[in-house]
This record gives C-alpha cells, sequence and structure tokens, in this order.
C-alpha cells in the first residue's frame, strides 16, 4: 500500500510539473473566452450591416439575361452593392464567383488595390484618407488562419483611434477579416492560448492536432492522480479533527482542499477539452444520407425570376436592401432579401465554443423570404409536406415521430436566441437514432443529430460550457458558478506550479552536484 501511495505522488508530482503551466493557461483563458467569444472574425450581420443598400432602379439586367453573359448556370445567386454598383454574384461549388454588373451586363475584374481600399472604406464607413495600405497577403498570418480559401488578401489599416484593421479579398469582392486593437489583444488573452493558435503551430495540422490531444489526455491522467490522492492520503483518526486528517501544512494543504473540491471539474473539463479534437470514431459516426436540396424540388432557375426593378419593394418591406438572394424551394423562385438591423456589441460573440454538428441558421442577418412568382413575403411552409418531402427521400430510414418546436430542446438552442424559432424536429429509425431539424419558415434543413453527436452535446458542450438548460439560461447564476469553479481549478493549478517548479529546481540541483562529484 504504502509503494502505491508513493507511486501515485511520484507520478502525480512529476506529470504536474509540465501540466500545471497548461492547466493555467487553460483557466486564465477560459475567463476571458467566457466574455469575448471566440477569434475575432465577420459574422453575416457585420457583412450586411456593413454592406451598401441595392439601388433597385439602376438593376436594369435580369438574372436571366446576366446568366447568358456569364455562360453558365450557377447553383446560387446572389445580388449585391460592390462599389456603388449593383452586381451579380454566381457561385458553383469548387470554383470561384463569377460577377456581372446589373446595370450593364458587363463582367467585373477582380479588385485592384485602390478598389479594394473604397470597400474597405465602405465597410468600415470612414473616409478612404482615413486607411492606409498594410501589405497584400498571399499566405496566411495570425487572423486570417480560418480565412486561407479567400486569399490573396488585401491588408488596410484605419486611423480611427482603435487600432483597426481589415482585410479585404479581391477575388471574392468581400472584406474577410475584421480586427480591432481590443479584438487582438482580447483574442491573445483568451482564444489563441486556450487553443494554442499560434500560427506556426496551427500551420502545423498534426502537430498542433497531436498536442492538443496529448496535453489533454495526460491531463486527465493527472487530475485522476490527484483525486486518487485526496483519497489515499486522508487520515483516518478516531477522534475526527479536520486539521489532522490532512497531512500537509501551508500552500500544500491548500492544493490538497482545492484539488480535493475542484480536482472533478477539473477532470471534466480536460475530457471534454479532449473531445472537442473528436480522436474517437464514434464521435464522427454518420446518420442517415440526406440530400441538400431535398426542399428545392428542382434546380435553380433564373428564368423564373422577374425584373427586380419591377417589384414593389416598398410594399414588402421598409428597410434598405443590401443583398437578394436567389432561391429556388418547392418548385417555386423565392428572394431572401437581407437587411440591417441595430445590434449590440454583443451579438458578435461566439454563442457556444464548439457544436459536434452544424447549425446553418446560425449568425444570419435579418432577412425577409419572397415568393418571386406572387411578390409577397412567405408565410411558412406546411409542415406535413415538409415530413413527407423528407420521409419520402430517405430510404434506409422512416419517420418514428415529429414535432413543432417553439422552444430550444438540449440539442438545438442558443443562448442569444440565434437560431431561429420554430423549428421541425423529426426523428428516424435509422441504427444511430438520427434527429433532422428543420425551418418551417424557409423550408430548410438546419441540421442532423445521431445518438453519438447526442452523446458528445453532453460529454463536450455540458462538461466544457456547463451549458445545461436549467442553469445555463440563468444570469448571472451561471457566470457566478462557473467564475467559482475556475477559480478553484486556477488556484490548485497555480500552487501546483510553484511546487512543481520548486520541485523541478531541487532536482536539477542534486543532479548537478552528483554530476560534479563523478567528474575527473
Amino acid at each position: 500500500m504504502r509503494s502505491l501511495k508513493t507511486l501515485l505522488m511520484l507520478s502525480h508530482r512529476y506529470i504536474g510539473i509540465p501540466l500545471s503551466f497548461m492547466f493555467v493557461l487553460w483557466f486564465v483563458s477560459a475567463f476571458f473566452m467566457i466574455y469575448t467569444g471566440g477569434m475575432p472574425r465577420i459574422t453575416p450581420d457585420m457583412q450586411i450591416d456593413g454592406a451598401e443598400p441595392i439601388d433597385f432602379s439602376r438593376v436594369t439586367q435580369t438574372p436571366q439575361q446576366v446568366m447568358e453573359v456569364a455562360g453558365f448556370a450557377p447553383s446560387q445567386a446572389s445580388l449585391r452593392t460592390i462599389l456603388q454598383r449593383p452586381v451579380y454574384e454566381f457561385t458553383e461549388p469548387g470554383y470561384g464567383s463569377t460577377f456581372i454588373y446589373a446595370d450593364t451586363g458587363a463582367a467585373m475584374a477582380e479588385l485592384d488595390e485602390a478598389q479594394s481600399a473604397q470597400l474597405a472604406s465602405s465597410f468600415l464607413d470612414i473616409p478612404l484618407e482615413e486607411l492606409s495600405f498594410a501589405g497584400s497577403h498571399s499566405e496566411v498570418d495570425q487572423w486570417t488562419l480560418t480565412s486561407s480559401g479567400d486569399l490573396p488578401l488585401y491588408k488596410f489599416a484605419a486611423d480611427d483611434g482603435l487600432g483597426t484593421e481589415v482585410y479585404v479579398s479581391p477575388a471574392n469582392a468581400t472584406v474577410s477579416v475584421y480586427t480591432t486593437r481590443k479584438s487582438r489583444l482580447l483574442a491573445w488573452f483568451g482564444t489563441i492560448p486556450h487553443w494554442l493558435y499560434f500560427t506556426s503551430l496551427r500551420m502545423n495540422q498534426p502537430l498542433w492536432y497531436g498536442l492538443i490531444v496529448w496535453s489533454s489526455g495526460i491531463g486527465c491522467v493527472m487530475a485522476i492522480l490527484g483525486l486518487c490522492l485526496s483519497v489515499t492520503q486522508w487520515r483516518k483518526i478516531k477522534s475526527f479533527s479536520l486539521k489532522r486528517a490532512i497531512p500537509y501544512q501551508g500552500l500544500m494543504r491548500w492544493h490538497y482542499i482545492l484539488g480535493t473540491f475542484f480536482g472533478f471539474f477539473t477532470l471534466t473539463w480536460a475530457f471534454s477539452g479532449l473531445l472537442s479534437m473528436e480522436p474517437f470514431a464514434w464521435t464522427t459516426a454518420r446518420s442517415v444520407a440526406v440530400d441538400d436540396a431535398v426542399y428545392m424540388e428542382g434546380e435553380l432557375d433564373l428564368a423564373e425570376f422577374p425584373a427586380l426593378n419591377s417589384l414593389a419593394w416598398k410594399s414588402l418591406t421598409t428597410n434598405d436592401i443590401k443583398k437578394l438572394d436567389f432561391n429556388w424551394i418547392q418548385g417555386e423562385p423565392y428572394l431572401v432579401a437581407s437587411y440591417s438591423v441595430p445590434t449590440d456589441a454583443n451579438s458578435v460573440k461566439r454563442d457556444r465554443l464548439h457544436q459536434p454538428y452544424n447549425i446553418s441558421g446560425q449568425f444570419q442577418a435579418e432577412s425577409l423570404l419572397i415568393n418571386a412568382r406572387k411578390v409577397e413575403v412567405s408565410t411558412g411552409f406546411d409542415v406535413e409536406r415538409l415530413v413527407t418531402k423528407l420521409d419520402a427521400s430517405i430510404t434506409d430510414a422512416s419517420v418514428t415521430e415529429y414535432t413543432l418546436l417553439d422552444s430550444y430542446d438540449d440539442y438545438y438552442y442558443s443562448r442569444q436566441t440565434q437560431l431561429p424559432l420554430p423549428v421541425l424536429r423529426i426523428k428516424f429509425d435509422d441504427p444511430v437514432s438520427s434527429w433532422i431539424y428543420v425551418d418551417p419558415e424557409r423550408s430548410e434543413l438546419l441540421t442532423m443529430v445521431n445518438k453519438w453527436s447526442r452523446l458528445e452535446r453532453w460529454l463536450y458542450n455540458g462538461l466544457h460550457s456547463l451549458d445545461f438548460a436549467f442553469w445555463y439560461h440563468q444570469r448571472p447564476l451561471w457566470d457566478i458558478g462557473v467564475i467559482v469553479l475556475l477559480l478553484g481549478g486556477l488556484g490548485t493549478s497555480l500552487i501546483g506550479l510553484y511546487y512543481g517548479l520548486r520541485r523541478l529546481s531541487y532536482d536539477v540541483k542534486i543532479i548537478v552536484s552528483k554530476l560534479k562529484i563523478i567528474s575527473p
């Protein structure tokens, strides 16, 4: 028994020397991530807010006419304003976008440096002379790690007192990245150290992945060893005395107490952090096969859309429309008209740090779905037809249950109500019990979860974000609870780091002294 205790103690001590630093880093950065979100980025709301309104009186070319100029039928099409001119954007998966001016029908060339500066000036709503060119980037840097597909990029710095910097994609005619001095600083305190999002490391995907997985896994081992020591080191005495039962004094006593109370949460955070990398096969199990175009009932036919300068837009909305998407839904032409609404600074935060599944309706700008043939705002689609259509398209499973939800459930939810409601939840009888969520207002597939991703929801989101329904939406109770737990874990790790460094210094001195003795 004594040798087991010694083994536990030595293992915990020497694993803890390097890992305590990682835990301190994770706990400190977690404080910032709670309130600042992830890396600086541009949300769809921000893109629409920074865009110029469309002047439909200048749209002289119909979608059909422009398609003939482009020379192909796109799977996706939209209309927006670029440098004060209406422009159609045609997109085909696997290829770059094609831009055609809606006022002349001429092809738009890739933006040059001067035009990119004008685009940045319009997006930021500042005079052009307040922008300075900060270089052309053909390789990713710290702030373009998730925008590598938009390269090359032009970078501009704004003389606005905020340290604003933007990256413009000349090929896509859009602002790809937007940062300020504050958002960059907060990222350095939060997301970057927490996820080890350092450019050189992140570019080496296998190394970055292995470092996260192994440090999280070994961290779990260290936490388990600590919990075991909290039991084995407890003194069993006849007349109970807490002071005598804990065999330590000073800071080590506090390390024992904090580790005993907060060690379990430290373990669950390390384990759930490991799961965020999806290292196990069950985290990537496939659900039923679903055709993404199941609700289109045909291909996008731009000939079915009317001339846009003839539509009575003011009768549909009083907002300035900044983007128009051409959709084909249930065999009918529809327009998605996006516009700006006043938002607060919190709207750009990430609502969840990670999901084991994607929800396409997240962070969408305010918009209207307009039936292009009837020229009226859509009031939604028949639920029974949505269920029947989806059921008929899936050959390896059948619908067992469907429910129209007016509030979020445990697998489709948002603290800031960013996900659309109502939502149609459809369950299937396939081997992994797939659930599919559909937006009945847009006839759109939102997300799909199976029994394994639902398990991961609890093991990752539940344990890492503590987003349990009974607590997650109760502010500031959630904040207080999480902050207390983080402080407890941080205190344990800091003391462990202190003793680890002190022990390491002592061991190094012993080794050096022995080397001096045996050296000639």
